[in-house]
């Protein structure tokens, strides 16, 4: 194909569209089939830390989301049933003066909303819903994508966005073998006017346990206040974000944690629960004119806040590979690859790592909880886990 090189992306969420953003404003033409009728993200909050608001930055919607977002001033450690506290680090200014951009706690369906009304700003009519990938073929000139309404589309390159089960990924390598880890995970959402007053802050907050965690912190301007809360449990497998729990279950499975966390549990209207399943990192995940990006490719649990930002810094890079790299299509594909691999692996090795830091049995007594996180949470350790994370810059990293 000649002239303006044409990308398909197979999935609308977070990663597909910030790709599509970055390719579009580096001179391609792009076309993003999702499946669902509608453009929406789960109900759920995400950390975007200075890496990731680097990247969303430099597409020029930075601004906009944080309009729509909480500036964290800090994160905390606590115990998960006295209720002492340690800072874990600074952010707010800090995160500014130390790596240039803010750190923010952000409602996904509004992250998705920013990057679809920018990418409908480049090209108005480059995100197709309702339109559910069933296949690909490639040769050596084009690749050409199935749809299941039998519409087959051809383009230079096909870029797979389409999550954990994607389809893209199953047909470059077949099926994968997700093991459990023996945690569920528990979402919902707050209002934060339900909460009692000492708890509407702007802090990241992490109670730590044995056998569990909870992840608590303010979205939409301190209107609202996300929940995450993960449990050692064996008898439930469902690797799915919209299946349903009980309050009763939920608050059982916390039995014993602090009344923060009950008052936080009491108040989520609806609680969700999915088992979480961990994935080796691939070695490959480029074949010719098709690769993948985020969770079709590196997902991981959600204990380092990084799986969205990772996909957005696929995105971004992705984008500067096509514009910036000389050779054919492959060839920039396998670069993209390259630049990634190593880095994505270590995050999906660093969120399984925190499983045991967060979940350690040295929690369940006030004396050795106190040794144990006055040890693992130390400056440096805090530093050896976090400073390779937030000073990488999409923009001038090699590629």
């Amino acid at each position: 194909m000649g002239g303006q090189t044409r990308v398909l992306i197979a999935g609308g969420g977070l990663g597909g569209l910030t790709a599509a953003l970055a390719l579009l404003r580096a001179g391609c033409d792009v076309e993003v089939y999702e499946q669902a009728a509608g453009l929406k993200e789960v109900g759920a909050g995400i950390q975007l830390s200075a890496n990731g608001t680097r990247a969303l930055y430099a597409l020029g919607v930075g601004e906009e989301l944080k309009e729509r977002s909480c500036e964290a001033e800090s994160k905390e450690i606590r115990i998960w049933n006295t209720g002492e506290t340690w800072k874990l680090f600074d952010l707010g200014s800090v995160s500014i003066e130390r790596y240039g951009y803010p750190y923010l706690t952000v409602y996904r369906p509004d992250l998705l909303a920013v990057l679809a009304d920018a990418v409908r700003r480049e090209k108005p009519d480059a995100i197709h819903l309702g339109a559910k990938c069933t296949g690909f073929a490639q040769n050596a000139s084009q690749v050409s994508l199935s749809l299941e309404d039998g519409k087959t589309i051809a383009g230079d390159a096909l870029i797979g966005a389409d999550g954990v089960h994607s389809r893209i990924r199953q047909g470059l390598f077949g099926p994968d073998t997700p093991q459990f880890t023996g945690i569920i995970a528990w979402r919902g959402i707050v209002p934060m006017e339900k909460l009692p007053r000492h708890m509407a802050r702007r802090v990241g907050t992490n109670w730590v346990g044995p056998g569990g965690h909870v992840i608590r912190y303010p979205l939409r301007s301190g209107k609202l206040m996300n929940f995450v809360g993960a449990l050692e449990r064996a008898d439930w497998q469902v690797e799915s974000w919209s299946a349903r729990g009980t309050h009763e279950e939920l608050s059982a499975d916390f039995k014993g944690w602090h009344d923060d966390v009950h008052a936080l549990i009491r108040n989520i209207p609806t609680p969700y629960k999915w088992a979480l399943m961990v994935r080796a990192p691939m070695g490959r995940w480029t074949v010719g004119r098709v690769t993948l990006l985020g969770d079709a490719c590196h997902s991981m649990v959600p204990f380092l806040a990084q799986g969205a930002v990772m996909a957005i810094e696929d995105g971004y890079i992705l984008g500067r590979c096509l514009a910036e790299l000389s050779g054919d299509i492959a060839e920039k594909l396998l670069r993209y690859e390259n630049a990634r691999r190593e880095r994505t692996r270590l995050a999906v090795e660093g969120s399984a790592g925190n499983i045991d830091r967060f979940h350690n049995r040295a929690l369940a007594d006030p004396e050795t909880a106190r040794e144990y996180v006055d040890r693992e949470w130390a400056g440096q350790r805090v530093a050896e886990r976090y400073e390779w994370l937030f000073r990488y810059d999409v923009t001038t990293t090699r590629i």
